[in-house]
C-alpha cells in the first residue's frame, strides 16, 4: 500500500496530513517550519514533534511514505528550500514535491485545472493558471508592498480611518473599540502604539473592525468594503490575462478563495465578488473557502 504525505509550511502553523490512496489517515498542527520565520532548531523540534504524531497514531512509518508535497510562501528562497529538501529528506522516504502556497491553493480548488484562487489571511495573494497549466499572480508582495484585502491591511486601514474621522469631526465605534482591544485609554496611547517598534499584530483587529461594521458604523465598513474591492482589482488582473489565451471566447474562469478574511470576513467577499460581478457578471464562485493542503495531497498522490 502506498501513503502519501502532505504539507501546508505557512509563516505561523504548518499542517501536516498523511493519507493512503483513497483516505486521510491522520491530520497535525505544528509552529511553522518555514526558515524565514523561525530559526532551526524550533523548526526541527516542530517538524519531529509532528512526524511522531502522526506515526503514533497511525501506525505508519514515516520510511513507508511513497510521496510528499510541501506547499509553501518563498519555496525560491534557497533558505527556505533547502532547509526542507534537506529536514525531510532525512526522516521520509519517497519522493519530494516543493511548490508554492498558491498552487497548492489552486490544486485545492481546481486540481490541475484552470482557475483563480484568492487567498487573504494575515497577508493576501491572488493567483491564476491558464488552461495550458502556466500560473500568474497579482499582489502577494508582503505587507509593505501589497496584501490588499489581507488582515494586516484591514487594522491598518482602520487605524489610518480612525484618524481620518477625527480629522473631520466625524464619530465612530472605532475609537471605543481600538481602545479596549489593546487596552488603552487615549488617542495619544494609541498613537504611540501603533508607532512602536516592533510594530503591533495589526491583523488582529480585523475581528474588532468587523464587530464594528456588523454594528453599523460607517467608518469600518468603509474599510472593509474598499479592501475587498483593492482585492478584486487584482483578480480581474488575473482573469484578463487568463481570458488572453483562453480558446473558448465564452468561457470565464473560476474564482475560489482560501485563507481566514475570506472565510470569516463577509464584507471583504462580497465587496469582492460584487467588484468582479460588474466586469464578468457570468464569473462563478465556489463556495466557502478551500483547504490548501488537499491540494497538496492531490499533488502527493498525483507525484508530480
Amino acid at each position: 500500500m502506498s501513503f502519501f504525505l502532505a504539507v501546508d509550511a505557512g509563516g505561523t502553523k504548518t499542517d501536516y496530513l498523511l493519507a493512503d490512496g483513497t483516505r486521510v489517515l491522520a491530520r497535525v498542527q505544528t509552529g511553522t517550519i518555514k526558515r524565514m520565520r523561525t530559526n532551526a532548531s524550533t523548526a526541527v523540534d516542530n517538524l519531529d514533534s509532528a512526524l511522531s504524531q502522526l506515526s503514533a497514531s497511525t501506525g505508519i512509518s514515516m520510511s513507508q511514505v511513497t510521496c510528499t508535497c510541501i506547499g509553501t510562501a518563498g519555496e525560491s528562497v534557497p533558505l527556505v528550500a533547502e532547509w526542507l529538501r534537506e529536514s525531510f529528506h532525512d526522516r521520509v522516504t519517497g519522493e519530494l514535491v516543493l511548490l508554492g502556497d498558491v498552487e497548492i491553493a489552486l490544486d485545492a480548488a481546481f486540481p490541475g485545472a484552470p482557475g483563480i484562487v484568492v487567498i487573504a489571511g494575515t497577508g493576501s495573494n491572488v493567483a491564476g493558471r491558464t488552461a495550458s497549466g502556466q500560473l500568474t499572480g497579482a499582489g502577494g508582495w508582503g505587507p509593505a508592498l501589497a496584501d490588499q484585502g489581507s488582515g494586516h491591511k484591514i487594522g491598518v486601514e482602520a487605524l489610518r480611518a480612525l484618524f481620518l474621522a477625527r480629522d473631520e469631526g466625524r464619530s465612530t465605534l472605532l475609537l471605543p473599540a481600538v481602545l479596549s482591544f489593546w487596552e488603552l485609554t487615549s488617542w495619544d496611547q494609541i498613537v504611540d502604539y501603533a508607532n512602536r517598534l516592533p510594530a503591533p499584530d495589526f491583523s488582529r483587529l480585523t475581528a474588532p473592525v468587523l464587530d464594528c461594521a456588523n454594528q453599523g458604523d460607517a467608518v469600518a465598513m468603509a474599510v472593509l468594503q474598499r479592501e475587498g474591492e483593492d482585492l478584486a482589482y487584482l483578480a480581474r488582473l488575473v482573469m484578463r490575462r487568463l481570458l488572453l489565451e483562453a480558446k473558448d471566447s465564452s468561457w470565464v474562469p473560476s474564482l475560489a478563495f482560501a485563507g481566514s478574511i475570506m472565510e470569516k470576513v463577509a464584507p471583504v467577499r462580497e465587496a469582492l465578488i460584487a467588484a468582479v460581478q460588474r466586469e464578468f457578471p457570468t464569473v462563478v464562485t465556489v463556495d466557502g473557502v478551500v483547504d490548501p493542503i488537499i491540494g497538496a495531497l492531490w499533488r502527493a498522490r498525483s507525484g508530480r
